[in-house]
């Protein structure tokens, strides 16, 4: 029986963004140089394909600092952990590498900058996710305020409505920062806002790809994990570009074949913690099924490359 044509979206730029691929060079790299096993405080990227490796390498994945023991190395997650952490480390004489993504570090540094010129900072990001805790936590309790919505920024209650920057999570969704920012500025005129966008390059890259397939497709899959915020984004700026349906997968597995049924077109991206194996991996469920025409859409090409801390490019 013959296959059914199905015209494939390929999203390009997708998957790995620099920072990810900075932080998984970490924790070999420091398997390579002080072998196993190495402790790495929060999973490392949002990924379990990505850690369950570095855990069969002998990477040790917990939660707080006070899992691990004083005389191994402790490696620190892509989102960034609060200043409490490597102050922690650094009392209990612990070997520590940080592989915050830098352009996560840039909204720490651009918080304390606020800081210190005396301005209370306004946070837009989801509260529990890691990269907001790591940035709330670079200055004192109260000095920053959290908002998730634009209704948020109406109940916001700050010591002074002159003095007021706001900073972004790095990985939100582009159009829904900029409802929040207007909320801000509306309630807030003289709140500072970033030189250059917090939101990274890699994250307005990827939902612009998937804007530009959105009205040619049926369907989109994005390669991810649930507790991706970047991959959950990716869904939803599909779904409001017109996209009748689409669905986060973390391996071909997970695909529903039922809500696929009768398609013609569908595209296929991934998070920036999603490996390149993975998209194969759908692409090959994909073509099992149907007969497949690849279409590429490149909206943007990126040569960004981050270089690991110097600790690691020193012998051992």
């Amino acid at each position: 029986m013959s296959k059914p044509p199905l015209t494939l979206y390929l999203a390009a730029p997708r998957g790995f963004c620099a920072g990810v691929d900075r932080a998984i060079k970490i924790v070999e790299m420091a398997l390579k140089k002080w072998g196993a096993p190495v402790y790495v405080r929060h999973e490392i990227v949002h990924n379990k394909y990505v850690v369950d490796g570095l855990r069969e390498q002998g990477a040790v994945f917990v939660e707080e600092l006070d899992e691990c023991p004083p005389d191994r190395p402790v490696i620190f997650s892509a989102h960034g952990v609060p200043k409490a952490v490597p102050a922690e480390a650094a009392r209990r004489e612990m070997v520590y590498v940080d592989a915050t993504c830098p352009l996560v570090s840039k909204v720490h540094i651009e918080a304390e900058r606020h800081h210190e010129n005396g301005l209370q900072i306004i946070m837009i990001g989801h509260a529990g996710h890691p990269e907001t805790v790591g940035t709330m936590g670079q200055l004192p309790e109260g000095e920053v305020l959290l908002v998730e919505t634009e209704a948020d920024v109406a109940g916001l209650e700050v010591r002074d409505p002159a003095r007021l920057a706001f900073v972004t999570q790095t990985t939100l969704s582009v159009d829904d920062t900029a409802g929040i920012v207007r909320a801000l500025t509306a309630r807030f005129p003289a709140i500072v806002g970033p030189h250059k966008e917090d939101i990274c390059y890699a994250t307005t890259n990827r939902q612009e790809s998937v804007k530009a397939m959105a009205g040619r497709i049926d369907a989109m899959l994005v390669v991810g994990a649930p507790n991706s915020s970047n991959s959950r984004r990716l869904v939803e700026v599909a779904e409001r570009a017109g996209c009748s349906y689409a669905q986060l997968v973390q391996r071909a597995t997970d695909i529903d074949w039922r809500a696929l049924e009768g398609i013609r077109a569908i595209g296929v991206t991934a998070g920036a913690s999603a490996p390149e194996v993975l998209v194969n991996e759908v692409v090959d469920a994909l073509k099992a099924r149907y007969d497949v025409t690849v279409e590429m859409v490149e909206t943007a090409r990126e040569n960004v490359e981050f270089k690991v801390p110097r600790v690691l490019r020193e012998p051992a």
